[in-house]
């Protein structure tokens, strides 16, 4: 079955939440004493242009460890093959001008490796 761009996102946006709610616990409830960290609490990104459109984008499929956890290995190049990676192999809702800015980001941020 093959659901437009905009059911598909909304799909992989609500799957992407019962799974972080999943892994994480539902939300704290009023009666709960410690609240319980979400994802984005867990791993802040680096302040910069094009941060909460990644942020946005990339938490719809994977926790933004993978971020700073591969950065080590990562420059411009890697990062542009990474994104179109997850726009070709796992369908990601990334429009071209969205890559670019998330690109933007990573290689600015998150590029440890020369070349």
């Amino acid at each position: 079955m093959h659901l437009g761009p905009r059911r598909s996102a909304v799909t992989l946006a609500a799957l992407a939440a019962a799974l972080a709610a999943a892994s994480f616990g539902a939300a704290p409830s009023a009666t709960s004493d410690a609240p319980r960290a979400t994802a984005a609490e867990v791993t802040t990104l680096r302040d910069g242009q094009g941060r909460d459109l990644t942020v946005g984008l990339c938490m719809i499929c994977h926790s933004l460890e993978y971020i700073p956890a591969n950065a080590p290995a990562m420059n411009r190049a890697a990062w542009q093959k990474t994104i179109q990676k997850m726009r070709d192999r796992f369908g990601a809702p990334i429009t071209d001008e969205d890559a670019k800015q998330i690109l933007d980001y990573l290689a600015t941020n998150y590029s440890g490796k020369s070349g």
